[in-house]
């Protein structure tokens, strides 16, 4: 590889930056990141890098987009988590903010809300305040990590709580109907 690098460094460096975007998209900077750990000259790196984005293999805009809605929908993460996500991929912040004005407080709101449910210990005797206390530190702090504000992330938790709780004292007060197991249709 070195005699190659000698020889005609251009060509190793096209080579690495098609490799790199044959395995997933990737941000002008990590394409960078690569060239420079495979020690190829900056000149011949910026050159290289530079006739990529002309012909539209690269396109920091577009590979934003892509990352958001990827991230939003696959890991329901807030848009605080994405914005240092693309930070660390080397998105400018006008770029980042354009591609996370895709989410919107409705679509954050719902997918913590999703999440919520989803994590949410089925069983749980959330009329006792103790495990009530447990489960609303533990999921929000689940939806922190996720890059949720803790404000909106406890307000969220409750709401999700208090319906689960209403819905057990329905179900219990209504008396629950039919023998079946959960999913069999009847």
């Amino acid at each position: 590889m070195a005699a190659d690098l000698e020889a005609n460094p251009e060509a190793v460096a096209r080579a690495i930056v098609l490799r790199q975007l044959t395995n997933s998209p990737k941000s002008r900077f990590q394409l960078a990141r690569k060239l420079a750990e495979r020690n190829v000259p900056e000149d011949v790196a910026e050159a290289v890098l530079d006739r990529f984005e002309e012909v539209r293999l690269i396109d920091d805009a577009d590979f934003a987009e892509m990352w958001v809605r990827s991230r939003a929908q696959s890991r329901k993460l807030a848009r605080g988590a994405l914005r240092r996500e693309l930070a660390d991929k080397g998105i400018d912040a006008e770029t980042a903010e354009k591609a996370l004005a895709q989410v919107s407080d409705d679509d954050e709101r719902n997918a913590a809300r999703d999440l919520v449910a989803r994590r949410l210990r089925a069983g749980t005797d959330l009329s006792d305040r103790t495990e009530r206390d447990k489960q609303t530190r533990r999921l929000a702090s689940m939806l922190a990590r996720k890059g949720y504000q803790p404000s909106a992330a406890f307000r969220i938790v409750g709401e999700v709580l208090d319906e689960a709780s209403s819905g057990d004292a329905e179900s219990h007060g209504a008396g629950v109907r039919g023998g079946g197991e959960a999913g069999d249709i009847g």
